[in-house]
């Protein structure tokens, strides 16, 4: 049960800065390109690489390990909204704005995850 509500206000923890990062991203770049969305899932793959890392070796708590790296991390990054968003530039027939947003955010991700969870392991 512990594990269960520690998911619970991860994911919520995750939600709201996944919102926060959007409304960010839509501020900072005037543009049709997803930019909040593809900031939020870049930024989840770099705390989830360095938590995978950390947890990996040092931390022990599996309440802890659950609400960061599933509730925050699966709260925080957006593949349903990055695959809206993506069909949505492809229903307005900017299939190359839709191309490239695929193309970045899945590159970008694995190379970001990839990266720190490398980093995390020195740490």
């Amino acid at each position: 049960m512990k594990v269960l509500l520690a998911i619970f206000i991860g994911g919520g923890l995750g939600s709201v800065s996944r919102f926060g990062i959007s409304i960010l991203g839509s501020k900072l770049f005037a543009t049709k390109f997803p930019v909040g969305t593809l900031l939020a899932n870049l930024l989840s793959c770099i705390v989830l690489g360095l938590l995978v890392g950390v947890f990996q070796d040092k931390v022990n708590s599996e309440e802890l390990r659950a609400m960061l790296i599933l509730g925050f991390c699966g709260g925080f990054s957006t593949f349903s909204t990055f695959s809206l968003e993506t069909l949505n530039l492809m229903k307005g027939g900017q299939y190359w704005m839709a191309a490239l947003n695929v193309i970045i955010s899945v590159l970008a991700c694995l190379f970001i995850l990839y990266l720190f969870v490398q980093k995390s392991k020195v740490i």
